[in-house]
């Protein structure tokens, strides 16, 4: 494997993540228009993938993020602690008791049903991480005295505002510099850049922060509307996917931006919003393609986190040395059961991961 990756002896953490963590408000089997009551989780796309790590890998995580101090903010914290996430690196915004100037993020999520697909309603305007500005984290500190071996951050922090582009490059940068191996999830959401340039600005983004990246992950419209790669046959569904020129539109990736070493990708099929088919390709610079096993008519609880805690899954075989087909078999069943439980986060164990990647059944564990 071309990765060289930090020895675990040299670092307190074996994962940092970069980005928004927000307060998920689940109105369960209910929808958020009509429910009385919410299940509160923490979240968010780069958050997710480190908690994952920590949850069901055993691995060390901190979180570089920042809240406004009140009780909502604390909340999350309760909640990351639970996670047994490190909370070191949160900077706490003063609450100005209104949120004219900062607030903490709300994400209310439905998780759908059958022909009822999911929906998510993001309430994050003025929230203490889209305020971040370069200058405000020390790095060096994180990288260098304490030690990292992974940074994981994505294209969902980097829409947050101008500021958070220019932290992403700033902590990538420096991550590099301290020999952190840094994956980047694009994860492209519309609603996130259609009022600051759509399309064209994200992809201004991303290409700008690509040539820094060890480790590429996203799906289909990722690379397309992120990165401007096209596959032919993809859609909303890939029941017309052809794999070979989903592998072509990879290998083009590759040859564009050298510095990929890994690139990792969810393939899904959409029948209902509780009924998908699951797969996931990864391509290694050393080791070429590996296809996750293809799992058809996956029953689906929560969709939401899936991909992260493919991601997860696939740095867990990395990070532990694994061929690119063992890394991608873990992605692809720690997101698959990621999804049959409530929450954006994993309820996971490492074995139940090692059972299905390793061929298991759903039968009774006695």
């Amino acid at each position: 494997m071309s990765l060289s990756i930090r020895p675990a002896s040299e670092c307190r953490y074996d994962i940092a993540s970069l980005g928004e963590i927000m307060l998920r408000m689940d109105p369960g089997e209910g929808r958020i228009r009509t429910t009385r009551q919410f299940r509160v989780w923490e979240g968010g796309g780069e958050y997710n993938v480190a908690r994952g790590l920590r949850r069901a890998f055993g691995q060390r995580a901190v979180a570089v993020t920042a809240l406004a101090d009140n009780e909502v903010g604390r909340l999350v914290e309760d909640c990351m602690l639970t996670g047994g996430v490190d909370t070191s690196f949160i900077s706490w915004a003063p609450y100005d008791g209104i949120g004219r100037e900062v607030r903490n993020g709300l994400n209310f999520t439905e998780r759908g049903f059958g022909v009822r697909g999911a929906v998510g309603v993001s309430d994050r305007g003025n929230t203490a991480i889209s305020q971040i500005k370069p200058g405000q984290v020390d790095w060096d500190h994180l990288f260098g005295e304490l030690g990292v071996r992974w940074l994981h951050t994505g294209g969902i922090f980097a829409a947050l505002s101008e500021s958070t582009a220019e932290v992403v490059i700033e902590a990538v940068t420096a991550a590099k510099k301290h020999g952190t191996v840094v994956s980047y999830d694009l994860n492209y959401r519309p609603s996130l850049w259609k009022t600051i340039g759509g399309q064209a600005k994200a992809q201004e983004v991303n290409k700008a922060i690509a040539p820094l990246i060890d480790v590429m992950i996203g799906n289909e419209e990722d690379f397309t509307a992120s990165l401007g790669f096209e596959v032919q046959g993809t859609g909303d569904n890939l029941d017309n996917l052809e794999i070979d020129s989903f592998k072509a539109m990879i290998t083009e990736a590759g040859r564009t931006y050298e510095n990929f070493q890994v690139i990792g990708t969810t393939l899904r099929t959409v029948h209902t919003a509780s009924d998908n088919d699951w797969g996931a390709i990864a391509w290694s610079r050393d080791e070429g393609f590996a296809e996750a096993t293809h799992r058809e008519h996956l029953e689906i609880l929560d969709r939401v986190g899936g991909g992260d805690s493919f991601a997860s899954g696939l740095i867990y075989g990395l990070l532990e040395g694994e061929p690119i087909q063992t890394a991608v078999e873990y992605g692809a069943a720690h997101g698959a059961l990621a999804m049959t439980t409530p929450g954006d986060t994993t309820m996971v164990t490492k074995a139940e991961v090692l059972k299905l990647a390793g061929g298991g059944s759903a039968r009774v564990d006695r």
